[in-house]
């Protein structure tokens, strides 16, 4: 639709939304509204502005010079209405220069809606059309083929447009501009020279695959030199949890709430198109919520067929929901869903009441964590509280970086956890099985609260000192061996997912322990028994955290009478 202006795209799209008109989730009726508003009466602060001839610069040069970079290669670029008014939405805001307003935009969809070409068109635009010297592009990702990949669409989109052909040429590591000296250059985490960057334009494909936000915050403070930088972030969801793509989601969240602030606030927009509801997936009605070109560009027919696909197969249905649908799900090879490893709920320690709690312990010997897990339970209450605690060695953590490892030790975000008193270092190069004791002593002079019993894995937990003080602090009765097998744990397994789907089992959102339970795979035997396993068998892919809530929960259960005779329930 070449002759829809920018302004009445937004209008026409945005209000559709609002009416009901255009199936949408909750989080584009909230972003409709914010533009729509600001469409109207400007920013809140009063600095940026709607200019038409700003938006129709941006989408008339993509439209008349870019050619689709793969499926009908080489065909003319023509955007969709909801395209048509993302772009006018990032390039028509401006200030009274007519610099824009948005420099960071987090625009997650479906797969197979145009992302690619969409970004290809941006990636050139701001390469050729921008007004900007020297305009240094890049696309961005962890991975050096991922990164390579949107280089070479933007070649593809190059070689199929004479125009551009004209003035972009392919050199050894870059696409260069000789109207302006400009270039296109492929980032990733294991490029040379990450620092000291000059970033016009990024495009960050992908970003639900980093598994740190390092490359993202590079990106970043590579733009600060630049008058009016552009960082798209074009994204599915993903499979990757408490990296910076939840991190981005998160605030995208609070944007659209109206709880952010400051000049970060004013310069950020979000795209989210998701489903409302994880039972949406199999009402065709709903789909359009994540995939805005269903039935254009991406093929209503093949959705159905990978839908029916992941009702006979559900091994397949994770993959489904994250790639098709945005849901936060974890991987399909993973023991539990991301909605049975994530309890929003909360509790106050210093108010919830329960006095005395079973430990569960799982000791490490070097580079594994040790881990603690407190259950505890209230009269005429169904649920069960857990607190964590975990312990990883100095040394660890000081080798990873030293060895310049961006992501830090088995990447995620310690450091962070570590800072939220989530985690604990200590300086030994094999942990001292006295600190979850230590750690118990705390919390009796704390909050007066008591560990009666603790169930362990014995693996780590062979020699006699140690097993001794531990017999000494419970009571030989009451330390209970927990073998990490099927005999063992199938049923309590079993039984403690069936708490997990009902979000009976309450630890503050704990993100060790929900990372922890996201690696969790399971063996099954002939008899149908089931034990855990690290995914993908990686020794990154800790489970510590959840296996000393699963020793907690054995022990638990097996002093559930004595317990509940003990707190009066």
């Amino acid at each position: 639709m070449p002759s829809l202006s920018g302004k009445l795209a937004i209008n026409t799209y945005f209000g559709a939304i609002l009416a009901g008109d255009i199936v949408a989730c909750e989080k584009m009726k909230q972003v409709g509204r914010i533009i729509l508003r600001q469409m109207e009466h400007g920013s809140a602060s009063g600095r940026f502005h709607y200019d038409e001839r700003y938006a129709s610069k941006h989408i008339m040069w993509q439209e008349r010079f870019c050619r689709l970079p793969s499926g009908k290669l080489g065909a003319p670029l023509r955007f969709e209405l909801f395209q048509r008014a993302i772009e006018a939405t990032i390039f028509g805001f401006v200030d009274d220069e007519g610099i824009r307003q948005y420099q960071e935009v987090f625009w997650m969809e479906g797969r197979k809606n145009g992302k690619t070409a969409t970004a290809s068109a941006i990636e050139l635009d701001m390469l050729v059309n921008d007004g900007e010297g020297a305009p240094e592009v890049y696309n961005v990702a962890t991975a050096r083929d991922q990164a390579t990949k949107g280089f070479d669409d933007a070649l593809r989109m190059v070689k199929t447009s004479p125009q551009l052909a004209k003035h972009v040429r392919k050199r050894v590591a870059d696409l260069y501009c000789d109207l302006n000296m400009g270039s296109i250059k492929a980032l990733s985490a294991n490029t040379n020279h990450l620092d000291g960057l000059d970033i016009s334009c990024a495009i960050i494909d992908e970003l639900a695959a980093m598994k740190n936000r390092d490359l993202y915050d590079l990106t970043i403070q590579g733009t600060s030199a630049r008058r009016q930088p552009l960082v798209l972030q074009i994204t599915t969801n993903g499979f990757v949890r408490g990296g910076i793509f939840d991190a981005q989601y998160e605030y995208a969240c609070k944007w659209l709430e109206g709880k952010a602030e400051g000049e970060k606030a004013e310069r950020f927009i979000a795209f989210i198109y998701e489903l409302d509801d994880r039972e949406e997936w199999t009402d065709e009605d709903a789909w359009i919520k994540a995939n805005p070109g269903l039935g254009t560009i991406k093929s209503v027919e093949a959705l159905r067929a990978n839908v029916s696909k992941a009702k006979d197969d559900p091994s397949f249905l994770p993959t489904l929901l994250v790639k098709d649908f945005n849901l936060v799900e974890n991987q399909s090879t993973a023991w539990l869903s991301w909605s049975e490893i994530h309890n929003p709920a909360t509790f106050d320690l210093a108010t919830l009441g329960i006095k005395y709690w079973v430990l569960g312990l799982d000791a490490s010997d070097t580079t594994d964590l040790t881990a603690a897990c407190l259950m505890g339970m209230k009269p005429n209450d169904p649920c069960i509280y857990a607190l964590h605690m975990v312990w990883t060695p100095d040394r660890a953590l000081l080798q990873a970086e030293a060895e310049g490892r961006r992501g830090g030790k088995d990447g995620v975000p310690y450091d962070q956890w570590i800072a939220r008193g989530l985690m604990r270092t200590d300086p030994h190069p094999i942990i001292s099985k006295t600190v979850v004791l230590e750690w118990l002593e705390e919390l009796r002079k704390e909050h007066n609260i008591y560990a009666i019993a603790c169930g362990y894995d014995p693996w780590h937990m062979r020699d006699t000192p140690t097993v001794e003080a531990y017999e000494g602090y419970f009571g030989k009765a009451n330390f209970i061996k927990v073998v990490q097998g099927p005999k063992t744990l199938s049923m309590p397994m079993k039984e403690i997912r069936v708490l997990y789907r009902e979000n009976r089992i309450i630890d503050n959102a704990n993100p060790v322990a929900e990372w922890c339970r996201s690696n969790v795979m399971v063996r099954t035997d002939a008899n149908g028994n089931i034990a855990p396993d690290k995914k993908n068998e990686d020794p990154r892919n800790r489970i510590d955290a959840w296996a000393a809530e699963i020793d907690a929960f054995v022990a638990l259960q097996d002093q559930m009478d004595n317990y509940r005779a003990l707190i009066g329930g």
